[in-house]
């Protein structure tokens, strides 16, 4: 008797999280292209907070997290009526980190996903359950990383004066 893995496919999840709201949302694709990227950018802009005047997005350097994406995907008109209400800063090359986001990947990693998913739909199933659970429960992360910390531990991006 072998072991043998059986790889029914591949999902890709985008994960956007407001700390000081404690809400996360997590967008189950099947592929991690620009389009899927400027899908995600959309929910979060016309579904999630769509009251908002300007959304604040912490994002790391991936080559499809860009403004570009939304051009690529949409019309012109509706990409601009997008990228404008964002305000966007990357994270360091390498730093990724510091974003909060990557923090509840990997708590979704340990706490929904650490055993084999057999289907997509199970995957969908077991990531909204963890989101809402998460949600519900107002869980956060309890971010101690200060300003200080930054300008030691990343001195080589700060300027000297």
């Amino acid at each position: 008797m072998d072991y043998e893995y059986k790889r029914n496919g591949v999902v890709n999840l985008f994960m956007m999280f407001a700390p000081l709201e404690s809400k996360r949302y997590v967008r189950v694709s099947d592929q991690r292209k620009r389009v899927d990227f400027a899908a995600c950018i959309q929910e979060l802009v016309d579904v999630h907070y769509a009251e908002a005047e300007r959304i604040v997005l912490v994002m790391d350097n991936l080559n499809t997290h860009s403004i570009g994406s939304l051009y690529e995907a949409f019309e012109p008109a509706e990409a601009k009526r997008i990228a404008n209400k964002l305000e966007i800063h990357y994270t360091p090359k390498h730093g990724s980190w510091l974003n909060m986001a990557e923090i509840e990947i990997g708590v979704l990693s340990r706490q929904a996903l650490s055993d084999y998913v057999p289907t997509r739909s199970e995957m969908i199933s077991r990531v909204k359950a963890w989101e809402s659970d998460r949600n519900d429960a107002h869980s956060t992360v309890n971010w101690q990383f200060t300003t200080q910390d930054a300008r030691i531990r990343l001195k080589r991006l700060y300027p000297e004066v």
